[in-house]
């Protein structure tokens, strides 16, 4: 398979940020754990993070043309709102997984709605960085 991996905003600060949150693992962990995930299975796994919401677009349009076959998404805080996103995420005919290390439905009531999980082929909130490992479980599996 081959599995893109997109992270919104703020995901770069993992470690840095709301410790108590997000945990104090950085975001080189969180690739490192993603690496080695695809040697584990050998996929093709690809990384991408953005704090701009036209380039996590353009990034999740280019996925429709170089053979992307699964899509792991942490939209961060554009989850909340980004129709834009939600759009583009529609528009692609690829498997996608939306991911959030807290939970989510415990928190802001804000956080609480997801306007790009209804276009994703599942949820996956409040297992930390393993939630990520989890949704390119359920990729390969489907």
């Amino acid at each position: 398979m081959k599995i893109l991996v997109i992270n919104g905003p703020n995901l770069n600060f993992l470690g840095i940020r709301e410790k108590k949150i997000y945990g104090t693992q950085d975001y080189q962990y969180l690739l490192d754990l993603i690496d080695k995930k695809a040697k584990e299975t050998g996929d093709e796994i690809q990384t991408f993070q953005s704090n701009h919401e036209g380039a996590i677009i353009d990034r999740i349009q280019e996925a429709y043309f170089d053979g992307t076959t699964g899509i792991v998404i942490n939209p961060g805080a554009y989850t909340h709102y980004s129709y834009a996103i939600r759009d583009a995420l529609a528009s692609v005919d690829i498997p996608k997984v939306e991911v959030h290390i807290s939970d989510i439905t415990s928190r802001e009531e804000f956080r609480k709605i997801s306007v790009t999980a209804p276009v994703c082929n599942k949820q996956i909130y409040g297992q930390g960085l393993d939630g990520y490992l989890q949704a390119i479980d359920f990729l390969r599996e489907i």
